[in-house]
């Protein structure tokens, strides 16, 4: 019951925030043709404009108060609902300007009058577009934005308008966040979009409108037209993926998308071998989902495991800025894409198919290597040779490590047909990953606390500031703001003054170990 209440729960909210997406992605076109009914003097016209105006804008109150509904945000929900009475009255005074307008079209006041209604119009649109963004999800607005193939219209005007908006609005998202490799990631698949998907579609677009617009038409490559709109299609799922790159798993457990995959249009019955399995028109990632009680436990304490070898490494690379810290931001991206894997082997996450854990796995052997590849660098101009020989055999970890989670990513869930019923299993596929993606992060740790300790024995060689060096940049990151001057308790004042204990010398990785950030990326 609790899981049918809960998708229930989730179908309505996307149905809500569908009617968003629909009703406040042309706001202006009612407005802009009733103002040109007036212009041209048709005062028949006017009225029958002025209805469709009317219903347009009962439309944006409605769905605004729908929106309203879902969200638990009360500041935001009086916004939208004092916004939305705001259109609501103001709605018959646009339409007096327009019929006044209608009657003296020659008339200059008539005409600064209908301006003046239609600035003000647009402008609380504009604040009720903005209410109803602050108050919706956007994780649920992508959701519904994924499936624009739908409302493309006639004239491929859909395509554009929607993806412009789902730009504007994850452009607003990324300010709430500080720069780094998620932000990164997501104004990347941004520009994409923008700046490369999208004028090739418009371009398809004109090229379409051209061929059919000739007397008689002429035919055009379709399956261009149609390859431009997928990109399109693809390029917000893109977006999507980069934004719910820091979901826990919780979260994701609400996304439909991620839990229940389309059905292949190859096989809805047969029983497939091939690294992308399908089973009954299921993908890998779904079928691990599926996999049997006893086995999801051993799976989950695996990833528990997993998970306090993560916290290790968030722990480190909080320490440093990764501004000019290639060997910090690799560290990240490699951490980024082991959650992925692990995800994977639950049921969850972005990765669907087993050719997509082995793309991943791909990605973090590049990574592997890039990194490597710096910390040589760092090793090669380490004076100290012991400092040196650790640095060396962390990166052969690291190597070995990458080796083994490529063997492992082609993880598969077993299934056997016993008296016609469909058996899962997939248990030690899945702990081998798991395992795998642990080892390589404890060696990611190791390594970057070698390469800094690395990186400070320049001092004996090249003076003070080498710790700097040519490779990459060690800089703490800036601690939160505190009160200059802290009060002293009273019982503090009066504390006694003891002698300090013998100075004990520490070793750089363990002083370097009880150092603790105050976050995490």
């Amino acid at each position: 019951m609790t899981k049918k209440t809960r998708d229930l729960r989730r179908q309505l909210r996307k149905a809500v925030m569908d009617h968003i997406s629909d009703s406040f992605l042309e706001t202006n076109v009612p407005l802009l043709v009733l103002i040109e009914a007036a212009k041209s003097g048709n005062e028949k016209e006017v009225k029958e404009y002025a209805q469709v105006f009317r219903e347009h804008a009962n439309k944006l109150v409605e769905v605004a108060n729908l929106a309203c509904s879902i969200s638990n945000n009360e500041e935001g929900v009086k916004l939208v609902r004092m916004a939305a009475t705001q259109i609501d009255s103001m709605c018959p005074q646009v339409i007096n300007a327009a019929l006044t307008l209608a009657a003296r079209p020659q008339s200059k006041v008539a005409q600064d009058n209908m301006d003046v209604f239609k600035d003000q119009w647009e402008k609380q649109v504009r604040v009720l577009t903005e209410a109803v963004d602050d108050i919706t999800s956007v994780d649920d607005f992508l959701s519904v934005s994924g499936g624009g193939r739908r409302h493309a219209g006639p004239d491929g005007g859909g395509h554009p308008r929607r993806a412009a908006r789902v730009v504007h609005i994850i452009n607003a998202e990324m300010e709430n966040y500080e720069p780094g490799v998620y932000t990164e990631r997501v104004l990347e698949s941004i520009r994409l979009l923008s700046e490369t998907v999208m004028p090739r579609f418009a371009e398809q677009v004109e090229v379409a409108i051209e061929a059919l617009s000739t007397s008689p038409p002429q035919a055009f490559e379709e399956n261009e037209f149609i390859d431009a709109s997928r990109l399109v299609y693809d390029g917000v799922r893109d977006i999507r993926k980069a934004v719910l790159m820091i979901r826990t798993p919780e979260e994701l457990e609400d996304d439909s998308d991620f839990e229940q995959e389309d059905y292949d249009a190859r096989s809805r019955t047969s029983v497939q071998t091939e690294d992308d399995q399908l089973i009954a028109g299921q993908s890998a990632r779904a079928i691990m989902a599926q996999l049997p009680q006893e086995e999801k436990a051993k799976i989950a304490e695996q990833v528990e495991s997993f998970r306090q070898e993560k916290c290790k490494l968030d722990a480190e690379v909080a320490k440093w800025d990764d501004s000019g810290n290639d060997i910090i931001v690799l560290s990240k991206q490699m951490c980024m894409i082991m959650m992925e894997m692990t995800d994977f082997t639950r049921g969850k996450g972005p990765l669907k198919n087993s050719s997509d854990v082995i793309n991943a796995a791909k990605k973090i052997a590049e990574a592997g290597s890039r990194m490597d590849k710096l910390a040589r660098a760092v090793a090669d101009q380490c004076p100290d040779s012991a400092c040196k020989q650790d640095l060396l055999a962390y990166l052969q970890r690291i190597a070995l490590y990458c080796h083994q989670l490529n063997i492992c990513s082609k993880v598969k869930a077993e299934v056997q047909n016993l008296g016609g019923e469909l058996i899962v299993s997939g248990l030690d596929s899945a702990t081998s990953l798991i395992q795998a993606a642990k080892n390589l992060m404890n060696a990611v740790v190791l390594t970057v606390k070698a390469s800094y300790v690395a990186s400070t024995k320049y001092q004996k060689v090249y003076g003070t500031a080498a710790v700097n060096s040519p490779v990459v940049s060690w800089r703490m990151k800036a601690p939160e703001k505190k009160p200059l001057v802290k009060r002293e308790k009273p019982e503090e004042c009066q504390t006694r003054v003891r002698r300090g204990s013998q100075k004990k010398h520490i070793s750089p990785v363990q002083a370097l170990s009880e150092f603790k950030a105050m976050d995490s990326f």
